[in-house]
């Protein structure tokens, strides 16, 4: 336990540096940077987990396209209320205890699809859900740069584009291939999710805290986007760019497992799923690979590769052909995965520790909003207007989208 936990809540000020380094309870710096990242991953694996059981579920109970809509938008809104009263509050009270319940509530979120047997257990699991990835994503991601090894400058900013969206592939790609090849795919799942965040629950407990107690975290609670002023003009550079790369993922996550099994003949879930994991798993290693570029330019390749991807996707649905389906994936994921790595490296250096996860929030607020609303839109529209157009329109506006952010990044000199 750290040496300000006796003192009283809310009124607390670090007066050492001491504890931002490991005590003999503790885990070494790089170890603890390991872990740091393990979490996030694990976290993302649980975010697209759900996504495959979808359809079995709406098959097993019976509810409406828009009810699955409804699921979706119930995380997206939990989220971004939490993110918006709870995004600073590991900059105030600590990265470690935020983790913990976090992970916590996640677990309790898995339990509840583990024993989805009606629609309303699955709208309150996944709205616990949106809960714990609200506690967790701007901390994790303040985590992972608060423990970056001194002798790698920069590559925390890429590990935190790249980890999210492995996280998303191996989740969707993991939970396909189990429900095509058990019976038992509910508790093999959702068990190990929730046996793997107890213990993670209890393992970030044994992090170097890195963001000690200090005032001010009753006002944090007070909702709001907060962006550092060091981080702004980084931050408005980075926004349109930000938008595009989420909302192409929402087009995928949201309508590419439907348009794959009722437009281009893919039946098994591993088929449904494969355009999640193609989408985020060439992201995470474009993002990868781009590393050593300048953040202005995988930022400019980025948002180009998502208006390409995302107009041969548009092609690809129209042919009726699932191979130039998931090889459009392949185009727009090497922009998501760019794009994204060329915002975080931008915004990353621009604050301190004690700001972090105040910054982070407001990049994951930007993030969901591009990603949800657009998605929960287009739930609604498909059975109305059919899912093809409603596909052909989100589509589209991704497409113009994606190209102004380009266009405005490429007049911009600065990284």
């Amino acid at each position: 336990m750290s040496a300000t936990s006796s003192i009283p809540t809310g009124t607390t000020r670090s007066t050492t540096p001491s504890s931002t380094t490991p005590s003999s309870s503790r885990l070494p710096r790089r170890p603890a940077f390991v872990l740091a990242l393990t979490s996030v991953v694990a976290m993302m694996v649980g975010a697209s987990a759900p996504s495959p059981f979808y359809p079995v579920l709406k098959a097993q109970i019976g509810f409406s396209a828009g009810m699955m809509t409804t699921i979706f938008g119930v995380y997206a809104l939990t989220l971004l209320v939490t993110l918006l009263v709870t995004g600073s509050l590991s900059d105030h009270i600590g990265r470690r205890p935020v983790l913990a319940v976090g992970f916590v509530v996640l677990a309790v979120s898995m339990v509840g699809f583990w024993h989805a047997h009606g629609v309303g257990t699955l709208l309150v699991s996944r709205a616990v859900q949106g809960v714990a990835a609200g506690l967790l994503m701007s901390t994790m991601s303040a985590a992972v740069v608060d423990l970056e090894p001194r002798t790698r400058p920069g590559l925390a900013a890429t590990l935190n584009s790249v980890t999210p969206l492995f996280g998303l592939a191996a989740g969707a790609l993991a939970a396909g291939a189990v429900l095509d090849s058990s019976r038992q795919a509910l508790p093999i799942v959702f068990g190990t999710l929730t046996a793997a965040y107890l213990a993670l629950a209890a393992g970030v407990l044994a992090l170097p805290e890195t963001s000690p107690r200090h005032d001010g975290w009753l006002r944090s609670l007070r909702p709001q986007i907060g962006i550092p002023a060091a981080a702004r003009p980084a931050f408005r550079r980075s926004a349109p760019a930000l938008f595009a790369g989420w909302a192409t993922g929402g087009l995928y996550l949201s309508l590419g497992a439907p348009v794959v099994g009722q437009l281009l003949g893919g039946r098994s879930h591993v088929e449904q799923g494969a355009v999640v994991t193609v989408l985020t798993g060439v992201g995470a290693l474009s993002s990868w690979l781009g590393r050593r570029r300048t953040p202005r330019q995988i930022t400019l390749y980025g948002t180009t590769m998502l208006a390409v991807g995302t107009a041969l996707t548009l092609v690809a649905l129209h042919t009726g052909s699932l191979v130039g389906f998931l090889l459009a994936a392949v185009v727009a994921g090497s922009g998501f995965g760019t794009s994204f790595q060329g915002i975080m490296r931008s915004i990353t250096p621009t604050v301190g520790a004690d700001q972090r996860g105040e910054l982070f929030s407001s990049v994951f607020v930007v993030s969901y909003l591009a990603f949800g609303l657009p998605a929960v839109a287009a739930g609604f529209a498909a059975p109305r207007y059919g899912l093809e157009a409603t596909a052909t329109v989100y589509g589209l506006a991704v497409v113009v989208l994606s190209t102004a952010a380009a266009l405005a990044r490429a007049f911009t000199t600065r990284d």
